[in-house]
């Protein structure tokens, strides 16, 4: 055992990975999953261990670079939050298929609430879908130890494990205790050279393992030490606790004195056995459970329709939004003189742009070229940038996903509503938007790019961007008309020049993309000017 640690829980989760010898973490900056690849970057075991921790373009290259590392025998992590996974879900779904040389975890940091999410998405049933053990911890102690056994499972298995972290283990503190580390794997090519080939003659194979594998899993899941199941004498409730849920049922239980059967579920697939077991000895159940009703909804499937199983679905409660100490104990019907909900202490205020921000600029200039249009066509992505919708600009009509200001702007044109205007960060763009701008090109599209070029993937951060500084060149590489790719300065002085810019470009019956460049004022306030000459 080593010295205790106070990490969050994302720092928890790097710790463990390093502590497992891995050589490479890959990922793409998300709230709340950005500090892990952070902590393995800035930790002195990792720049030591010459762990590779570059951000990547994405979370599918990725999700692609770790597989990759996997192929080479080595052990890897991959990084992001739950939408992320939707962006990498190809090479996800298809490893659990070529299964892994190397260890290989999938780490899904879940945002309950949509504290900056554009949905509360539950990535257990990713899990699922793929076929592959899951583990949720509800603890920080147990995001380590859950990492150091998620790559054993890899390993013993050969296929990818996903770790699901939820925003208030992601974001809170506690105390850890580490291990001894494992040494780093040596370079391994896999036994079977055409493993990671899938074609259907191959994958057929590979499917029909992975399928006859299923019955190990929920075995495992089954004597799993983060699976706990605790029988009460004469209670005739059953209540069952997944991953962080356990937290907050062991805040109204501190000394664990239940007066209910209770079943902590943290290992998944789910284990039949101890959920049969619990329902045998129960008259009703009670599923707690941070996301979905994931559980609850296989439950109500059971074929035993005589016992009542109460949650999300039902009202018990709420359908959306985060779990607390005081819902978990309102649903257990405790005496609620000793629940009271904190008061609010501060009034809730909009998020505003950072006084200065080149964004502002930017939608002013932006909102006088496009006066004579009237409203409702600016499509806008997500970033800093996203504040735009808010007053005083209400600049922007859409922000669904990375990349889709382009192709929206794209399908809106080719539904004849023209001039089509596309707003876009750097680290967006370079993320899921070159391909849209592509589209646009082929087709020749009448839409107006507007590249808001801060130097930094700023939302998450400030982490450097991967076309920093090559932005143009990408535009000019993907067949933008270079007298078509302008680039302007987004400050108060050029308010009028920039007008003028935007106005010829949106004018132009075809593809123009404006990169309008200032460096994000919370880097420059943090002295982290970037020397674009050093970083391409």
């Amino acid at each position: 055992m080593g010295e205790k640690m106070f990490l969050l829980g994302d720092e928890a989760v790097a710790q463990g990975a390093i502590d497992s010898g891995i050589s490479g973490c890959y990922a793409y900056p998300g709230t709340p999953s950005t500090e892990i690849m952070e902590y393995v970057q800035a930790g002195k075991a990792a720049q030591e261990g010459d762990i590779v921790r570059e951000w990547s373009a994405n979370e599918k290259t990725a999700m692609e670079a770790a597989l990759g590392m996997s192929y080479a025998g080595k052990r890897a992590m991959v990084c992001m939050k739950h939408v992320g996974l939707n962006v990498a879900a190809d090479p996800f779904i298809n490893a659990t298929i070529t299964g892994v040389n190397g260890g290989l975890l999938v780490v899904v940091a879940d945002d309950p609430s949509m504290h900056s999410s554009q949905n509360e998405q539950d990535s257990r049933y990713y899990g699922k879908f793929a076929q592959i053990p899951v583990l949720e911890p509800s603890s920080q102690q147990e995001a380590y130890n859950m990492v150091r056994k998620g790559f054993e499972l890899s390993e013993k298995y050969g296929v990818p494990v996903l770790v699901r972290m939820v925003t208030r283990i992601s974001h809170s503190r506690a105390a850890v205790v580490p291990e001894k580390p494992d040494p780093r794997k040596e370079l391994k090519l896999p036994r079977d050279m055409k493993q990671f080939i899938l074609l259907p003659s191959i994958a057929k194979g590979h499917y029909r393992k992975l399928l006859s594998s299923q019955h190990v899993f929920e075995e495992d899941a089954a004597i799993s030490v983060f699976n706990k199941l605790i029988f009460s004498e004469k209670a005739k409730k059953g209540v069952i606790a997944c991953g962080l849920a356990y937290n907050y049922l062991m805040e109204n239980f501190p000394g664990g004195d239940f007066p209910f059967h209770m079943l902590k579920l943290s290992h998944y697939p789910v284990p039949e056995k101890l959920i049969r077991a619990i329902y045998e000895r129960s008259e009703e159940l009670v599923v707690l459970e941070e996301g979905y009703p994931f559980l609850e909804d296989m439950l109500v499937g059971m074929p035993a329709k005589d016992k009542p199983v109460h949650g999300r679905l039902d009202g018990f409660l709420p359908r959306d939004g985060e779990l607390n100490p005081y819902l978990v104990g309102k649903a257990l019907q405790l005496p609620m003189e000793e629940y009271r909900e904190i008061p609010a202490v501060t009034v809730p205020r909009p998020p505003t742009f950072c006084p200065g921000c080149g964004h502002i600029d930017v939608y002013k200039a932006l909102n006088v070229a496009m006066e004579e249009y009237g409203p409702g066509r600016v499509f806008s992505d997500i970033g800093c940038y996203t504040l735009g919708a808010l007053p005083p600009y209400n600049a922007i009509n859409s922000c669904v996903d990375m990349g889709a200001s382009v192709t929206m702007a794209v399908g809106a044109a080719d539904a004849g509503l023209v001039p089509s205007v596309a707003v876009i960060g750097d680290s967006t763009f370079t993320h899921s938007g070159m391909t849209g701008l592509l589209d646009a090109v082929n087709k020749k599209s009448p839409v107006t790019v507007i590249i808001s070029d801060n130097d930094a993937t700023a939302m998450t951060g400030g982490q450097v961007p991967a076309g920093l500084g090559k932005i143009e060149q990408i535009c000019v590489g993907l067949g933008v008309e270079k007298e078509h790719v302008r680039t302007i300065i987004p400050l108060r002085k050029n308010h009028e020049k920039n007008v003028i810019v935007m106005k010829e470009e949106i004018k132009y019956k075809g593809v123009s993309v404006i990169v309008a460049r200032r460096e994000c004022v919370r880097i420059l306030a943090a002295g982290k000017k970037r020397e674009m000459s050093n970083e391409k």
